[in-house]
């Protein structure tokens, strides 16, 4: 049995997680690398493994490390898509005030990934976007639309150049919340709105104008967020 009592197990696994992500910070475990076996690594760091082993477990969860079958445990390559996902988890899971907040940020964030990528566009990135608007325009089925205007999104975010920002603005954009809302509109009529929303963004986009296309991105979040409002009521 571990010297370890249960009360201290959640504070000595978390010290193992800090240690672990400070070996990857300092450099001493590199994108890519094999960490030294459970056992090895405990004596290294003075841990019990059990503690070891539900650091490394924690870790994978998060997307720091991977467990390749018959191979060891891995650092991953630390992309900011793998690391962030669990944003994509608080947004699915949240509800009432809880999704208004995330809403908030989404506006804050995507104002300023729309701004970056009114500067940095290129033409075959806002082809792409045109394309996914087009599509938007040219049906009323809500699973359809959801689809393009994820794809309309996430092309203006990875224009932006910030690879980290697209990673949290993927992780912040719920499949289900955004289905709800499209649903909503549909019962509102309120497809036309978007529609013109939607338009307004590319525009900006198209004549190179980084704060058209913050207003415009900023206004469509902004609208999402009344909707939601308004849904829970006072």
């Amino acid at each position: 049995m571990d010297d370890e009592t249960a009360p201290q197990k959640g504070t000595v696994t978390q010290r193992a997680i800090e240690r672990i992500k400070a070996m990857i910070g300092e450099g001493r475990l590199e994108p890519g690398q094999r960490l030294p076996t459970e056992r090895d690594l405990a004596a290294q760091l003075g841990m019990s493994r059990s503690s070891m082993r539900e650091a490394i477990r924690a870790l994978t969860v998060l997307g720091v490390l991977e467990a390749r079958h018959g191979s060891g445990i891995y650092v991953t390559q630390l992309e900011a898509g793998d690391l962030l996902e669990t944003f994509g988890v608080v947004a699915d899971l949240s509800r009432g005030p809880r999704l208004v907040e995330l809403l908030e940020i989404r506006r804050i964030l995507e104002s300023t990934a729309t701004a970056l990528a009114a500067a940095r566009i290129t033409a075959d990135q806002l082809a792409e976007v045109e394309r996914h608007l087009a599509a938007m325009n040219a049906t009323d089925d809500p699973e359809e639309i959801l689809a393009h205007d994820l794809a309309f999104h996430r092309e203006i975010a990875v224009a932006a150049g910030n690879e980290t920002m697209a990673a949290i603005l993927e992780g912040l954009s719920s499949r289900t919340f955004r289905a709800r809302v499209w649903r909503g509109y549909q019962e509102e009529g309120a497809f036309a709105r978007t529609r013109r929303e939607h338009a307004a963004i590319h525009r900006a986009l198209a004549a190179r104008d980084p704060e058209a296309a913050r207003t415009a991105a900023a206004a469509h979040v902004g609208e999402v967020e009344e909707w939601l409002r308004a849904q829970l009521g006072p």
